[in-house]
């Protein structure tokens, strides 16, 4: 009788049943579909959320406080802008003859805060948002990557300044329509444009507004990727927003007020000069452009080393 050889249950499997080859599979990488899915998710939670939308609903709101402002004092027989040097921006003493001016002075009013602080608490939640939900971690499971899924935030971010730019212009261009007759648009070089031109170039620099935030957005982005926590890092970028408008102001730092990122926010008034003026423009997209390489390397860099626990 001879002895029975020894089984391989590498080959035969548990109970004799056998097993099937096995067979070596490779992560397969994100197709970019997947992450345009993502994109468009990230636009509808964004826009989606109540703080988002009051956001805009204020935004909307400057713009028709500025025009019953200036109608109001108009009806009452008061100049605009006439006489001592008055305040408010060098476009508000035209809203009365054109009220294509309105979209012009809204714009110039909420930039230096406004605008920007809706931008930096967008920026701000994008990631440390996600963190302080315990939502981060799942996304991070999901196909996706750290690198894609930063590039996703930051373009949702960018989505934001956009939207948001033209929410004012939109308020305002509705409103001068109402409450102020429309024309022919007198340039700050004085010469005269058509309302299709004046339109045209109100559009060009609400665009240029938008692309005027896209320093504070990689800067927000940044700091969210320090904090898992969406409050802490939205309180942060608004607090060093508000810290870099100050030191643009202050005349002992005017060798360092063209490095700031705010220094040729205004530079979109020269749009409205014949022929434009294009110097402070261009200075002003590359300290953007600069500011959107420092920081957003910077948030590429904690983002991909950062222990994600939520």
């Amino acid at each position: 009788m001879s002895r029975a050889e020894p089984m391989d249950v590498s080959k035969a499997g548990v109970a004799g049943v056998p097993r099937e080859p096995t067979e070596q599979r490779e992560p397969r990488e994100p197709r970019p579909s997947w992450a345009l899915g993502l994109f468009r998710s990230e636009l509808a939670i964004t826009f989606r959320r109540w703080r988002t939308l009051a956001l805009l609903g204020v935004l909307a709101a400057v713009p028709v406080l500025v025009g019953i402002a200036v109608r109001i004092e108009t009806s009452d027989g008061s100049a605009i802008g006439g006489g001592g040097g008055g305040g408010g921006p060098a476009f508000i003493a035209q809203i009365t003859n054109n009220g294509l001016f309105l979209v012009f002075t809204a714009l110039a009013a909420t930039l230096p805060f406004f605008l920007p602080m809706a931008v930096g608490v967008v920026a701000g939640d994008a990631i440390a948002g996600e963190a302080s939900a315990g939502t981060l971690r799942y996304l991070l499971v999901a196909p996706a990557g750290r690198t894609r899924l930063l590039l996703v935030k930051y373009a949702t971010t960018l989505t934001f300044c956009l939207v948001a730019t033209l929410v004012v212009a939109a308020s305002a261009l509705a409103t001068g329509a109402l409450l102020f007759p429309l024309g022919e648009v007198t340039t700050i070089s004085g010469t005269r444009i058509g309302f299709g031109e004046g339109l045209l170039r109100a559009l060009l620099i609400a665009l240029v507004v938008a692309a005027s935030l896209i320093g504070v957005a990689a800067l927000g982005l940044f700091v969210s990727t320090l904090t898992s926590s969406g409050i802490a890092a939205m309180a942060t970028t608004v607090g060093l927003l508000i810290t870099v408008q100050i030191l643009d102001q202050i005349p002992q730092l005017d060798a360092l007020h063209p490095y700031f990122f705010s220094h040729y926010w205004l530079s979109f008034a020269d749009l409205m000069r014949e022929p434009v003026h294009w110097d402070d423009l261009v200075k002003n997209f590359q300290m953007q452009g600069l500011y959107a390489a420092v920081f957003g390397s910077a948030a590429w860099a904690r983002f991909g080393a950062k222990d994600v626990m939520a």
